[in-house]
């Protein structure tokens, strides 16, 4: 059995890894290791198929879309994971108080035991084997449920997973949305979740009634800032292969942005300049990906539609001349934007970015605080006091100053949303205790002092203990 695309064959698999983990409770740090490894050789001998497989899925995916965004993200995150396993492994030291002496405190970090991960289609390999990376350090078997909109790649991984781990430790599961409702109902002993708020919702809701502990990685309205003092050129070129990166189909890629409004039309100059040097043109282009399916075409040309008709001015910023035949769209700048504009209200996941021109930052502060809170923040500004002033007064999953999208991949910052954009975090040593349970131990020896507190109570060392400690 290489994918799993039948409800029995889901709940014969979990049962299979649940009796895995109950005869492997705690795995050596050389078991993990070799999991890790095994993992990254996936990865790194692959390169090839992995691209081909992404780029018949999407229409056509930019081979470096894929190399940067799924491969060398997760290969970057199984390597830390490998250099940082056998610390993150150890227990760690807690106070006890003199109250409780003598004894020792510590946590010790437990596998949890079956994980079931649902992946998303815009990064298809680093969202399944990016949250695996952390399972697999922690020490638990885990069972993966791809997009079905992903086939091709999907079956590739499911071929080299089965190749590479027995399906009671690691297994790929397929199939459409009966399958994904059927996964989320099992009562895995943790439950992953990557994709929209919406159905992060229905993942969580059936997740109750097992009592599984969820983590929650969902999306939202991600904004960016510039600051009035930054040159705009600079802004741009740190902002912008955040935005284009696999078309805009990223959940932390910037979703609308604050501008100074005497600079709204310098700003667009500045995208137009720093997108024709990057994409030349976009249905010719090899670099430039297509978005995943008509449906989701049809979704942001209905954005585009209605916030046209409503006064917003759009401006593509090469000529797009697919007539509406192809599924590469270039990068389009909409002015003029208000908050009755679909494309205002939902997630674009895709490259439109909307620019709202502001007087004074008190305002843009308290709009972001007026909506969601989303995963991602974005700042533009070398004055450390802006900086602080936006960190300090709103809320974000992440943030990036001077730059966007990038904390994703960096290995020892952790991942996550907040509100309405997910909860709980993953990645570094976050990831591993989010796969693990922190256990508390308290220990006593030989000696212990704590009968001297038995009843009868009232007597002097009730008292005293009382006057010490109760003040």
């Amino acid at each position: 059995m290489i994918e799993i695309t039948s409800q029995k064959a889901l709940t014969d698999t979990f049962l299979q890894q649940k009796q895995h983990f109950a005869n492997n409770t705690y795995p050596s740090y050389q078991d993990r290791l070799s999991d890790l490894t095994k993992l990254k050789a996936i990865l790194i001998d692959n390169q090839q198929a992995f691209i081909d497989a992404m780029s018949q899925d999407f229409g056509h995916r930019s081979a470096d879309d894929t190399k940067l965004g799924d491969i060398l993200s997760t290969v970057m995150g199984i390597n830390y994971a490998i250099k940082k396993l056998k610390g993150w492994m150890k227990p760690e030291k807690k106070h006890i108080g003199i109250l409780f002496q003598p004894a020792k405190g510590e946590v010790i970090f437990q596998p949890k035991g079956v994980v079931g991960i649902i992946a998303p289609w815009n990064y298809p390999v680093f969202l399944a084997f990016g949250p695996l990376t952390t399972a697999l350090a922690a020490g638990n078997t885990a069972m993966i449920k791809m997009s079905e909109y992903t086939p091709n790649t999907n079956i590739l991984l499911a071929e080299l997973v089965a190749n590479n781990f027995p399906h009671k430790k690691v297994a790929i599961v397929c199939g459409e949305a009966d399958m994904a409702a059927a996964f989320s109902s099992i009562a895995f002993d943790h439950l992953f979740f990557t994709g929209s708020t919406g159905v992060g919702k229905l993942v969580m809701k059936a997740a109750a009634e097992n009592l599984v502990p969820v983590t929650l990685e969902l999306g939202g309205k991600s904004p960016t800032i510039i600051d009035d003092d930054i040159d705009i050129k600079t802004a741009v070129s740190r902002l912008i292969l955040g935005k284009t990166l696999n078309s805009g189909q990223t959940c932390v890629a910037p979703d609308y942005l604050f501008c100074p409004e005497n600079k709204v039309a310098e700003l667009t100059q500045a995208f137009k300049g720093a997108y024709q040097t990057m994409y030349p043109n976009t249905q010719d282009n090899v670099d430039c990906t297509c978005i995943i399916n008509d449906a989701q075409k049809a979704r942001i040309d209905s954005l585009l539609t209605d916030a046209k008709a409503k006064g917003a001015n759009i401006i593509p910023l090469i000529p797009d001349s697919s007539n509406g035949s192809s599924r590469k769209m270039p990068l389009t700048i909409l002015t003029n934007v208000t908050d009755d504009m679909s494309v205002m209200q939902q997630e674009i996941f895709g490259p439109l970015m909307p620019i709202i021109g502001y007087k004074k930052i008190d305002e843009t502060i308290a709009y972001i605080n007026s909506k969601p809170r989303p995963l991602a923040l974005y700042i533009c500004s070398f004055n450390k006091a802006f900086q602080q002033k936006v960190l300090l007064n709103t809320h974000a999953g992440g943030v990036c100053i001077n730059d966007a999208a990038f904390h994703v991949i960096n290995d020892d910052l952790p991942f996550g949303g907040i509100g309405a954009s997910g909860m709980g975090q993953y990645h570094g040593s976050e990831g591993f205790k989010t796969f693990s349970h922190s256990k508390a131990v308290l220990s006593r020896g030989r000696i212990s002092l704590g009968s001297l507190l038995f009843p009868p109570f009232g007597k002097e060392i009730h008292q005293l203990v009382y006057k010490l400690f109760i003040r």
